[in-house]
């Protein structure tokens, strides 16, 4: 799969009371080559998101006016489809299913780091591409069959558990983009381990024995202090 969307640049509304943070998000989010508005409120922020044609919301969960999580609601409730990312220091699953139950895409909690911040901010921005339904995933010579689940690569056949199947499957739907470990935990074990647990290397590397091996050009790579990027 082409990285193309990878590099298309996103317009992103940002709805965050604290200043400071508002700055920081801003900043990474432009170091990424994404054009970005702010709003201090829930209620301008709501008001923004219904006026003008954004790729991806990033909202605070704590808001004057209006909280996010009744913004993101009255958006959904009159029609409003841009994905929507939660930032919060409220970070507990509790308050991500509430977020999630509340129409947004995705949740990230505070303190972040920018790569995992831009990383997901690109994810919706392919959601709102409007992908296409496929039943063929493909990233460079590696090819992926949904419907016959049947994985080769230069045309040999490569035999996956079902969890490594998830994890390519997830790899290569976001091929050419950073993936961190949190979101490889969140969206292919659904917060079923622990953090800190290694559960997530220890399948990486299974998987890049499995699609790597006997291959002169690596597809899987590591990015240092990021996570993982499957090479479009």
């Amino acid at each position: 799969m082409a990285d193309t969307l990878h590099h298309r640049s996103l317009k992103v509304l940002v709805i965050e009371d604290d200043a400071d943070m508002a700055t920081f998000i801003e900043k990474v989010l432009e170091d990424a080559g994404h054009e970005v508005e702010r709003a201090a409120d829930g209620a301008d922020g709501l008001a923004r998101a219904r006026s003008q044609d954004f790729d991806a919301l990033v909202v605070d969960r704590m808001l004057p006016e209006k909280d996010g999580l009744t913004l993101i609601k009255e958006f959904r409730d009159g029609g409003g489809t841009t994905p929507a990312l939660f930032l919060s220091a409220l970070d507990d699953v509790q308050n991500k299913v509430q977020g999630l139950k509340a129409g947004a895409e995705d949740y990230l909690g505070k303190p972040f780091i920018p790569a995992e911040l831009a990383a997901r901010v690109e994810a919706l921005g392919r959601r709102q591409g409007g992908e296409p339904q496929v039943t063929v995933l493909k990233a460079g010579d590696l090819e992926m069959n949904l419907l016959t689940r049947k994985v080769t690569r230069a045309g040999k056949k490569i035999d996956l558990q079902p969890r490594e199947f998830r994890l390519l499957e997830y790899l290569m739907r976001h091929a050419g983009q950073v993936v961190t470990r949190t979101m490889l935990l969140e969206k292919v074990w659904d917060y079923n381990f622990d953090p800190q647990t290694n559960v997530i290397d220890v399948h990486v590397s299974r998987l890049r024995a499995k699609i790597d091996k006997d291959f002169p050009e690596p597809l899987l790579q590591t990015v240092r202090g990021a996570g993982y990027r499957l090479q479009g």
